[in-house]
């Protein structure tokens, strides 16, 4: 479920007219350096359609003087201090680290049945439109292969990636963390919410390349709309399983 890479992507292309930045000239500018170096910076590749090439940790980048020597200190279950630079070694950028939040309330959606929804993950792209498709790893459940696709300076983008479910908390906390690229982690929290509702809670972190540093600020509003629109989506879609087995 690790979809902050994709958010990051997304975000970050979304045209200037969506968010107040600092300058829009200086996003013209940087939008197109941004998305190239997030398709080269993460372990995922983006390319027009028809044409995908997959990149591997400890790869080296020449011209662009870039390199990732290892996965981060969120694939092997550690998060730095939000607000923090990362000290990820083999990075010739400072990054740091952010973390949005998304809350939704649903008075007519059963805990259990939001629980086991968000828990399949190939049903969440029925309310997060922006993702394509999520496949289960047939012989290791646990993992998942995400892909993102959409239009952007004229091409059509793909970004595919690899995410771990982490042990679930029945009934309480799904969550996990990312195998490969932008390195994040997150959870959706469980509440219960009057005699039949619930309370959801999003919380991402992730790691913001150090090319969007300085425009961070503007960055993370933007991120935290998108996935309360997928949260409102979700209990849409939820009501419309309760009104179907009616």
């Amino acid at each position: 479920m690790a979809f902050a890479s994709a958010l990051i992507a997304k975000s970050a292309t979304t045209s200037a007219a969506t968010v107040s930045w600092p300058s829009i000239s200086a996003i013209n500018d940087l939008v197109p350096r941004v998305s190239s170096s997030l398709c080269r910076a993460s372990t995922f590749a983006a390319r027009p359609s028809g044409f995908r090439q997959n990149l591997s940790l400890g790869s080296g980048f020449s011209g662009d003087r870039l390199r990732i020597a290892d996965a981060g200190s969120v694939a092997n279950g550690v998060v730095p201090r939000v607000g923090r630079p990362s000290q990820r070694r083999g990075l010739l950028f400072s990054a740091t680290w952010l973390e949005n939040k998304a809350v939704v309330e649903a008075p007519s959606v059963p805990l259990p049945l939001a629980f086991d929804l968000w828990l399949d993950r190939e049903l969440i792209p029925s309310w997060m439109p922006w993702i394509a498709s999520v496949k289960v790893v047939e012989d290791k459940p646990e993992l998942s292969t995400w892909t993102l696709r959409y239009k952007a300076f004229g091409q059509n983008l793909e970004f595919s990636w690899l995410a771990r479910n982490l042990q679930p908390i029945h009934h309480q906390k799904i969550h996990w963390r990312s195998l490969d690229g932008l390195p994040n982690s997150g959870a959706v929290r469980f509440f219960p919410k009057g005699p039949n509702g619930c309370k959801l809670e999003m919380t991402i972190s992730y790691e913001v390349p150090g090319i969007l540093v300085p425009v961070a600020n503007s960055l993370s509003p933007l991120v935290e709309s998108i996935i309360q629109a997928d949260l409102e989506r979700f209990v849409e879609f939820a009501n419309k399983r309760i009104q179907e087995k009616a």
